[in-house]
C-alpha cells in the first residue's frame, strides 16, 4: 500500500470563539490530515478554550498562542515552523470543510505544487442553506493556472462576476515553499494569500484549480476579512510593485500586476476621499483624483452611486 502524504492544516484565529470549534472539528474529521495547528493570535475571548473543546483525542490538534496580535500572516508562518508535513493547507477560523475534501485534493499531488478548489459560500445565518460558488460554476474540470490569469482574476471588474483566485485555500507543497524560502508577507493583513501565490507562480510553481471539493466560506457581517484599514489597502497595493521586480516576468505578467495595483489603488483612494470629505480637506480630496486612469473614473462612479442612493433614500422618506 502506498503511504498517503502527510497534510497539516493551519488555522489562524483571533476572537473566533463562536466559530473555531466548527472549523477544528471539520478538519479533524478528515482522516488524511495529520496535524491541525491553531494559532490564537492574542484573542481576548475564549478562542483557545473553544479550540481545545473541539479536540477529538487523536493527538493531531496543536494549539499555539501569540502574546501580541500580529495578523494572519505571522500566525501562519508560526504554524509552518511547527510542522514538517509534506502538504500545508489553510482553513480560516470562520470556515469549515465538508467530508472528503482533502482526500479528493490529494488525487492531484503528482500534477501540481498548489492544488486549490472552488469555494462554496454561505451566510452565517443560513449555514445549511444553498451555497454560491466563488467562481460562479465556471470551473467544470481541473486546469492549470498561469501567472497572468491568476493576477488578472483578482482585478475588480464590475462587468464580470467575482472570481478572485487569490481567495482560494489550496494545499501547498512544503518542499516548494522551503526550496524558495516562501513564507507569508507579515506586513500584510489583507491579500496575504494573493501575494504568496503570486510570488510562488513567479518562481515557477504549478497551480491547479479543480471544481469544488468541500471548502465552505462563511460570510459574516463582522468578519475580520471585511475590516480593511487604509494602511491595509496601501500595503496590498504596493506589494504589486515589489512583485513586478521579480525576475523572469513577461510583459503580460507585469501588465496584470499594474492592473491589480490600480484596482486596489481605486479602493484606497475612495477611502482617502471619504476621510478628506469628513475632515473638509479640499486639497486631500482633489489629490485622490490625481491618480492614473482608471482611478478617477472609479471615484466618479462611486460618488455617483452614493449621490443616487442618498437621493433615493430622501425620496423614500418623503413619499
Amino acid at each position: 500500500m502506498i503511504a498517503l502524504p502527510s497534510v497539516a492544516i493551519m488555522i489562524a484565529a483571533h476572537n473566533a470563539a463562536a466559530t473555531i470549534g466548527r472549523a477544528v472539528r471539520s478538519a479533524l474529521a478528515e482522516p488524511e490530515i495529520s496535524e491541525v495547528i491553531v494559532v490564537d493570535d492574542a484573542s481576548t475571548d475564549d478562542t483557545t478554550a473553544c479550540a481545545f473543546a473541539a479536540n477529538d483525542g487523536s493527538g493531531r490538534l496543536k494549539i499555539l498562542t501569540q502574546s501580541q496580535n500580529r495578523g494572519p500572516s505571522a500566525a501562519r508562518n508560526r504554524a509552518l515552523l511547527e510542522s514538517a508535513a509534506m502538504w500545508i493547507g489553510v482553513l480560516d477560523a470562520d470556515d469549515f470543510f465538508l467530508p472528503g475534501r482533502i482526500k479528493h485534493l490529494l488525487d492531484y499531488v503528482d500534477r501540481a505544487d498548489f492544488i486549490g478548489d472552488d469555494i462554496g459560500r454561505v451566510p452565517e445565518d443560513a449555514i445549511d442553506g444553498p451555497r454560491s460558488s466563488l467562481l460562479g460554476g465556471s470551473l467544470t474540470e481541473p486546469r492549470a493556472i498561469a501567472f497572468t490569469e491568476f493576477v488578472s482574476s483578482n482585478v475588480t471588474n464590475r462587468k464580470r462576476p467575482r472570481g478572485e483566485l487569490g481567495f482560494l485555500k489550496p494545499l501547498m507543497r512544503r518542499a516548494f515553499l522551503d526550496a524558495h524560502n516562501l513564507r507569508y508577507n507579515e506586513s500584510l493583513r489583507l491579500g496575504e494569500d494573493y501575494e504568496l501565490y503570486t510570488r510562488a507562480l513567479a518562481l515557477g510553481a504549478r497551480l491547479m484549480i479543480v471544481p469544488a471539493q468541500g471548502y465552505v466560506s462563511v460570510m459574516r457581517p463582522n468578519s475580520l476579512s471585511g475590516l480593511h484599514s487604509i494602511d491595509d489597502l496601501l500595503r496590498l497595493r504596493d506589494c504589486d510593485l515589489a512583485l513586478s521586480r521579480m525576475p523572469g516576468l513577461s510583459f503580460e505578467d507585469k501588465m496584470a500586476l499594474r492592473q491589480h495595483y490600480l484596482s486596489v489603488d481605486g479602493r484606497l483612494q475612495w477611502r482617502l476621499l471619504i476621510e478628506a470629505v469628513k475632515k473638509r480637506d479640499a486639497r486631500a480630496a482633489r489629490a485622490t483624483f490625481m491618480r492614473p486612469w482608471p482611478v478617477p473614473f472609479y471615484l466618479a462612479t462611486q460618488l455617483a452611486e452614493q449621490i443616487f442612493l442618498r437621493a433615493s433614500k430622501k425620496l423614500g422618506k418623503s413619499a
